[in-house]
């Protein structure tokens, strides 16, 4: 792994020449995790980069984690007091010119703007390292494969046991079993099932309510492994469902099959959006389709690049995406269909077409 460090760390070092910054200290959690392979989350620790060096600076419970696991190039400071220590490793690297992540919080800020020497400027520089992120190299893209088989084999055990008369939270309960089962880690969010009309809202975390004959039901879930997420989403229906629902189910399921068939590298967030909207909307559901088509899933269950009406973000080579158009009718219920696909040199690759988006009818 070390190879994969020293490979991102360069990457941030390439940016901060081109910028003409002489270094960043980094200290949101997924970016250090991105740099260093260190996960002890926000706060725990920091990282300076220079343009020539790096260093990783956290305190004596992770030493003996960490210590040996670290490229060869990147030093280690042992140590609580982080930002004291970040200022000696700013000097002694001959930083002059700092960038910081925009997320830094105010009384860190604070606190290194009063350590810093005068003569070091200490300016914002938002997305740098999720920016770097978006285009995942091959170790992460094989986590995030794995990530998306577990949740493939997770949720095709679950359709064995969803049953009416079950609990939202029941359901989700046993997804959790099963994702674990197949090897994931923890959930990145908390398991969305949602019943009947409240199907029609687009983030309904499970509740008590019971799931009844003609419900439509959609669970939207992602879970880790090896520290990188998937995010996937399905509508089943439990028996019977109105024809409206039925045309509604059909509707999403094309949109989201035609954003897929789009996916390659060159092509914008925005006309990935704009292909399952217009579908959706000359169909005449466009009111209720109420959120962006999709996004970047990597360290965290939201990265760029964004797939909205508004986005010129450019798909590379690498991204790994989400396509999730949906509808929802209040009161009656609604549809979202999500799967992640990684952007391949010539196209893509459906990480969980595994799972079928025929719409699937629970029987009792």
């Amino acid at each position: 792994m070390a190879k994969y460090f020293e490979a991102r760390i360069a990457k941030l070092q390439r940016l901060l020449e081109k910028l003409e910054l002489d270094g960043m200290i980094v200290y949101q959690g997924a970016n250090t995790k991105y740099l260093t392979g260190f996960d002890g989350g926000t706060g725990e620790g920091v990282v300076v980069v220079s343009r020539t060096q790096a260093c990783l600076i956290t305190d004596a419970r992770y030493e003996e984690d960490y210590r040996h696991r670290l490229p060869e190039n990147v030093d280690f400071k042992v140590t609580r007091a982080y930002y004291e220590a970040a200022v000696e490793t700013v000097i002694a690297f001959g930083i002059k010119q700092l960038a910081f992540e925009a997320t830094l919080p105010y009384n860190v800020y604070d606190l290194m703007d009063q350590l810093l020497p005068a003569d070091i400027t200490f300016d914002a520089l938002p997305d740098a390292v999720e920016t770097l992120r978006e285009v995942k190299d091959t170790v992460e893209l094989e986590a995030l494969r794995l990530a998306a088989k577990a949740s493939v084999q997770a949720f095709n055990d679950l359709l064995q046991f969803i049953k009416v008369g079950m609990t939202e939270k029941q359901v989700a309960n046993e997804l959790d079993r099963l994702q674990k089962h197949y090897g994931a880690e923890k959930a990145s969010f908390d398991t969305i099932v949602a019943s009947g009309y409240r199907s029609a809202l687009p983030h309904g975390e499970a509740t008590d309510k019971i799931i009844e004959l003609g419900d439509l039901v959609t669970i939207d879930f992602g879970y880790y492994v090896n520290g990188y997420t998937s995010d996937v989403t399905r509508t089943i229906a439990m028996g019977t469902i109105s024809d409206e629902l039925r045309e509604v189910y059909a509707v999403v399921k094309q949109a989201n099959e035609n954003a897929i068939d789009i996916v390659k590298p060159g092509i914008s967030g925005s006309e990935i959006d704009s292909v399952a909207r217009e579908y959706i909307t000359n169909h005449g559901f466009g009111e209720f389709y109420n959120h962006s088509t999709g996004h970047g899933v990597g360290l965290d269950i939201h990265e760029g690049p964004a797939l909205s009406s508004r986005s010129s973000d450019e798909m590379q080579s690498g991204h790994l995406l989400t396509i999730e158009p949906g509808i929802y009718l209040p009161g009656k219920g609604g549809v979202r269909i999500e799967d992640d696909v990684i952007v391949t040199s010539d196209g893509y690759e459906n990480l969980t077409e595994g799972i079928t988006k025929s719409l699937v009818i629970i029987e009792g």
